[in-house]
This record gives C-alpha cells, sequence and structure tokens, in this order.
C-alpha cells in the first residue's frame, strides 16, 4: 500500500466539469500529502468541503508524558481500564515519544459525531470487536484481529455492534506504509511478503449521504480538539479515485515466515511509520533445526524501545501474561525469556501466540494512566530464586 483505488461516479479526466442532475456543478477536492509529491486522492462533493456554519474550540488534547522515570521493565494490565467514553474519546495515552504515541481504548459508547485526525496517521487494532468504518470515502467492515491504517485527515466513524470493545490506536507523525523491502518498484508484493494485495480490505462500498442539517466533526490538530458543524454530512461524496484511503488487515491474515533457527522480530512487519515498526506474532510452526532453542534468545536493545500488546495468553517466553497484557522492554537492559521458559520449550514444533509489537527508535515515555495500571513486580520475573 497505497495502490490505486476507486469508488462511485468520476468524470473522464480531472479539473472538467462534472454536473449534478439539477445542472450544479460537483465540488472537486485534491487530498494530498508531502505537498504535491505524495500519495494523493481526488474526491467528488455535492457540496462546497469550505463551508461550515459554527466551529468552537474544545481545548488541548496533548499526551501528557512524565519526566525522569527510571529504566526498568514494564508490565501493564489493561483489563484493569474501566470501559469509558467513544473510539476517540475513550482513548487513554499510554505512552509516546515525537514520532508515534499509543492509545488503549475499552469502548463504553457509539461515536455520535464524525472525526477527523489531522495530526497524524492512525492504525486502529480491533482486539475483540465487530462492526463498521464508515467515512468519506466509504464504508468497511472489521472483525477481531483488524488493523485499521486511517490516513491523516480522513473524516470517519466508527459504529461497533456490541460494547464494550478493546482497541489500540497508534497515532504516528509521519505516514504509515507497508516495508518497502516487501515490494517491487512497481509497488507490488513480492512473492516473499508475509502477505499479498488482496489481504487488504479498501472501503467496499460508497453510501453519499445528500442530507442538509446540522452535523458535527471534531477535528484534532496542533494538540488541540476543535468541533466544527456542517449544515449538511460531510460524506456528500458522489466518488473518488487515487491512493489516499483506510483500509483493514487482519492479523490472522499475515503469513508468518519461519526457518531452521530463531527468526529475529523484523521476519514478523507488517507496517512502518517514522521512528517505528509494527510487527504481529502469529500462530505458527516454529524451529525446526534438531537442536532448536524456539523461544527468542536474550536480546539487548541499545537504540530501541519493544513494545508487545498480547491478544492470548500463550506467549512461550512468558510468564504472569494475560490476554490485554503490554509489556514494555526499554533500550539499555537487556530482556529475555524467564528463567525456565527455555528448557521448557524444547521440542515444542508450534505456538499459538498472538501479539501486536511496537518497536521505536526513539525512548518511549510513560504517562501517568500507565503508571496506574503497572503490574509492580514484573522486573522480579527473571529472578532465579524468590525475594
Amino acid at each position: 500500500m497505497p495502490r490505486y483505488h476507486r469508488l462511485g461516479q468520476l468524470p473522464r479526466k480531472h479539473h472538467i466539469q462534472f454536473r449534478q442532475p439539477d445542472g450544479r456543478l460537483y465540488t472537486e477536492q485534491l487530498i494530498s500529502t508531502h505537498g504535491f509529491s505524495g500519495p494523493m486522492s481526488t474526491t467528488y462533493h455535492i457540496n462546497q468541503p469550505t463551508e461550515v456554519s459554527a466551529w468552537e474550540d474544545l481545548g488541548s488534547v496533548e499526551a501528557k508524558f512524565l519526566d525522569a522515570e527510571p529504566v526498568h521493565h514494564r508490565h501493564l494490565k489493561t483489563n484493569r481500564m474501566q470501559p469509558k467514553g467513544d473510539a476517540v474519546t475513550g482513548r487513554t495515552p499510554l505512552m509516546g515519544n515525537r514520532d508515534v504515541i499509543w492509545f488503549q481504548a475499552n469502548i463504553a459508547d457509539q461515536m455520535d459525531y464524525i472525526y477527523k485526525n489531522a495530526e497524524g496517521d492512525e492504525i486502529l487494532f480491533i482486539h475483540d470487536g465487530s462492526g463498521r468504518m464508515e467515512s468519506m470515502y466509504g464504508t468497511i467492515p472489521f472483525t477481531p484481529g483488524d488493523y485499521i491504517v486511517v490516513p491523516r485527515g480522513t473524516m470517519y466513524q466508527l459504529y461497533f455492534d456490541n460494547l464494550p470493545v478493546a482497541m489500540i490506536a497508534i497515532e504516528s507523525h509521519g505516514q504509515v506504509t507497508t516495508p518497502k523491502r516487501y515490494r517491487n518498484d512497481y509497488g507490488q508484493f513480492l512473492e516473499h511478503a508475509p502477505y499479498k494485495e488482496r489481504d487488504f480490505r479498501p472501503p467496499s462500498s460508497l453510501e453519499t449521504k445528500d442530507e442538509r442539517s446540522e452535523y458535527v466533526v471534531h477535528v484534532k490538530a496542533r494538540g488541540r480538539m476543535t468541533k466544527y458543524t456542517y449544515p449538511y454530512h460531510p460524506f456528500d461524496v458522489i466518488g473518488w479515485d487515487g491512493y489516499v484511503y483506510p483500509y483493514a488487515f487482519n492479523i490472522n491474515d499475515f503469513q508468518p515466515i519461519t526457518g531452521k533457527h530463531h527468526m529475529p522480530p523484523p521476519i514478523h512487519q507488517t507496517f512502518q511509520g517514522a521512528g517505528f515498526v509494527i510487527c504481529s506474532f502469529c500462530p505458527r510452526m516454529l524451529d525446526y533445526h534438531p537442536q532448536a532453542i524456539v523461544v527468542p534468545y536474550n536480546h539487548s536493545n541499545v537504540d530501541s524501545d519493544e513494545v508487545l500488546y498480547y491478544c492470548n495468553d500463550k506467549f512461550g517466553s512468558r510468564k504472569g501474561i494475560e490476554e490485554g497484557s503490554i509489556t514494555l522492554h526499554p533500550l539499555g537492559i537487556p530482556h529475555g525469556p524467564q528463567p525456565g521458559a527455555t528448557e521448557a520449550s524444547i521440542g515444542a514444533t508450534k505456538t499459538e501466540e498472538l501479539a501486536v509489537m511496537l518497536d521505536t527508535h526513539a525512548p518511549l515515555n510513560l504517562t501517568k494512566q500507565a503508571l496506574d495500571i503497572e503490574d509492580p513486580d514484573y522486573w522480579k520475573s527473571w529472578m532465579t530464586t524468590k525475594t
């Protein structure tokens, strides 16, 4: 990704007359990235996308990070978080840096407004819910295990079939893409890539909303939230085409790459952004050397932080982990299997683990909300004798 996609009605050429049934012109809008040098899409609207009837400053929404926290391994138990808010207001920042912020949400309410993040791309991971995303580009149904990549500036609304729902929202300052090494010079996925184009789900249908009433859009930009009131429904797009649009990819469609000896985490890479990567650890066959040790070796992150979100409790190198746990293994100190895990793993041929990993190039800073759900004794899990 990105690749060309189109939905709805379009004129034969860009920047020419395209008229509505009553003779009025449809309004053309170019949505571009990196000025005019990056991926872009062209949308055609019934109304003027610049027209609003009111706006209101809702205040700062900047995440507040702690300074000078001691460096040690962390275990956050997100199941301690009570359901609250909707898919936007329910997001709790747990950690971040200049490139990326990790939000955790245990969603209690449906959204009654439209949202636009003008501050960065988003990767939403749906842990245990189903529903649909409606956007200016069309509808994307989603199920448990779906990543939904939302480009900066996309207006959207999430609807869930049932609540509460556990969700991760990773906000990237830069553009989210698939790794370049998976693609040829034409952007097509290569044969060794752990997924193919047909695994990615762009908007499948476009429902043009030609409705005149008051509709609210919350726009996040420059650390603040602004409420805009439109006199028409912003999803009034009659057609669009281009390379900028949201899409979904299910973690269970990731094709793990295995080997004779233990493979390093980059083999599980799924997405990348400026200053970070996202990896998917999925059920797979384990290493097949006759003397293989199938759990990870000890590892020192000398210049990156590693975050793991556990979608189940079947992680062979960890104990005390539950579904919904997050571990943070920071740079500067080694991490690895806990005592007994290496010996116990010998002879295993398959793992059922399922986890999302964030690796960052710059150190992550925690929030107070993260400390509120921390297991303070996690660092002791590497002790060979009890204290």
